[in-house]
């Protein structure tokens, strides 16, 4: 057997993101990203491996051997993250990994791609351990870098959407690469087999029905990118633009056909920035999965403004359990600062409740520290967290994301970021993390809004009614489990003694 033409490698981060929460609580997710450019090197005649780090619980050495036992032309790091644009929060835990691997093998070629390495190619080119980075998607970088590598020639030029240092050490960048017409012919489905699926786990809440059915999980991405401009959202980066791109439903179709008859897949995330919105795609997969009868459990997200009554029956036959709603504020004048929809509070209690009357269940997203936000716009939005009642909520700091266009206000604007010198650096951008650091408002710091935030997460799930609406719903057990995680109280390092409660 000859050398591994490439190795796609998920870098270990769980841990360094989610402190203790990550044991129990977290998902543990399948590289989406990694397994589609696998499952497209393999199609065009390439021999491929995956090496998910995170999934086998690896430390960063230990992932680092197991690359340079596996010594392929090219090792891939794909940093992305668990949310959509978390990708920055994951860069310590590729950084760390590359690093050891040049201790142990310095001449083996790295390439890093993902959200953040778009958004800041040069920058990740120069402080970051590895000899390229690829601005886009991806796909067409790793096999032009390939063929480079298989013919000695060094000829990075030809190689599209590369970034590389040449003999002088000066950051070089090529032509974008294109990104992908055909989704259906070009990345059919993730290499699958290239991974041990015993070893993921779906979120704790998506499982409430059956927490132990929790590893029998998948991840299905069923479009790529989003129209909507969002101010604090950078997911567009490695797409160049904003747009979104889709899988025919009957390919997406197959991959849960194979996934449910091969791996007892029961539990499916559909990761898509925006999958409640355009009808065609969203009944055509429905329809497919109602006519299968999987009894399978999905979530996926949605906008207040693109669910659709005619959409609602249909999503739940399907088995379309939980829809995220990214609700953000209370305030319409914070939510219209960061071009967050023209939706009203009256709409968002109105769609709240009719999806709940079809039996869906609802896991809203809000932010804390938005740039108009104050201590009583924050308190408002908890209140009506803790009135709208949902399933589940996910209680975020404002980050400004590189490749968001709050990143660039920031910037520009001179506000403090993780990044900054005398800042803890890229792990300040994770949610849960000992150093996170979010953005300051006009009114309050940003150890302020983090101080707010953990107290607001312990006030809702803590909450008599949200518990008692979780035991008439699920049962006793995920009741237990919340409890279980609230005594699990994240160190942070920036409100060692917070000054603003959510009271």
């Amino acid at each position: 057997m000859g050398q591994l033409d490439v190795l796609l490698v998920n870098p270990p981060s769980r841990l360094e993101i989610y402190q203790s929460l990550s044991n129990e609580f977290a998902a543990i997710e399948p590289p989406v990203w990694a397994g589609l450019i696998a499952e497209f090197m393999r199609r065009k005649g390439y021999s491929v491996g995956m090496l998910d780090a995170e999934a086998a619980g690896l430390t960063h050495e230990q992932a680092a051997r197991q690359i340079a036992e596996q010594s392929p032309r090219l090792a891939v790091f794909t940093v992305y993250g668990l949310q959509p644009s978390a990708s920055t929060q994951c860069m310590p835990g590729g950084a760390k990994t590359a690093r050891a691997l040049a201790d142990l093998e310095p001449d083996l070629p790295t390439l890093v791609l993902g959200t953040h390495a778009s958004a800041l190619p040069k920058r990740t080119l120069l402080e970051e351990p590895f000899t390229f980075v690829c601005q886009g998607e991806g796909p067409y970088t790793v096999q032009g870098l390939v063929d480079v590598l298989k013919d000695g020639s060094r000829d990075f030029e030809k190689v599209p959407g590369l970034w590389y240092q040449d003999a002088d050490g000066v950051a070089r960048a090529t032509k974008p690469a294109q990104n992908i017409k055909n989704l259906d012919e070009e990345l059919p489905t993730q290499a699958w087999d290239l991974l041990d699926m015993s070893k993921y786990r779906a979120h704790n809440w998506h499982s409430f029905h059956d927490l132990s059915s929790r590893n029998r999980y998948a991840s299905v991405q069923t479009s790529l990118g989003c129209p909507y401009k969002c101010e604090f959202c950078c997911i567009n980066a490695p797409f160049g633009r904003n747009g979104i791109r889709y899988w025919e439903p009957e390919t997406i179709l197959k991959q849960i056909d194979h996934l449910v008859e091969t791996y007892g897949v029961t539990n499916i995330k559909f990761p898509d920035e925006m999958f409640v919105l355009n009808k065609r795609h969203v009944l055509g997969i429905c329809d497919g999965l109602i006519e299968r009868d999987y009894k399978v459990n999905i979530w996926a997200y949605a906008r207040i403004d693109t669910v659709q009554d005619q959409f609602m029956e249909k999503l739940k036959r399907a088995g379309i359990n939980w829809l995220v709603l990214g609700i953000e504020s209370a305030s319409q004048y914070v939510r219209d600062g960061v071009a967050k929809g023209a939706f009203t509070e009256d709409d968002i209690f109105d769609i709240v409740r009719r999806i709940q009357s079809h039996g869906i269940h609802i896991m809203g997203n809000y932010i804390f520290g938005l740039p108009d936000d104050t201590l009583a716009s924050m308190r408002t939005t908890l209140d009506m967290a803790k009135n709208l009642h949902t399933e589940w909520a996910n209680f975020y700091s404002a980050m400004a994301y590189p490749g968001s266009p709050l990143y660039a206000e920031a910037v520009r604007r001179g506000w403090p970021l993780p990044d900054h010198p005398g800042g803890p650096g890229w792990i300040g951008y994770s949610q849960h993390a000992f150093d996170t650091m979010p953005l300051p408002t006009d009114t309050l710091s940003g150890t302020e809004v983090l101080a707010f935030r953990d107290r607001a997460f312990d006030e809702y799930f803590s909450d008599p009614d949200y518990q008692a609406l979780v035991r008439k719903t699920f049962g006793q057990e995920p009741v237990d489990q919340i409890q279980r995680m609230l005594a699990h109280k994240l160190k942070r390092r920036h409100h060692q003694a917070p000054s603003a409660a959510a009271e």
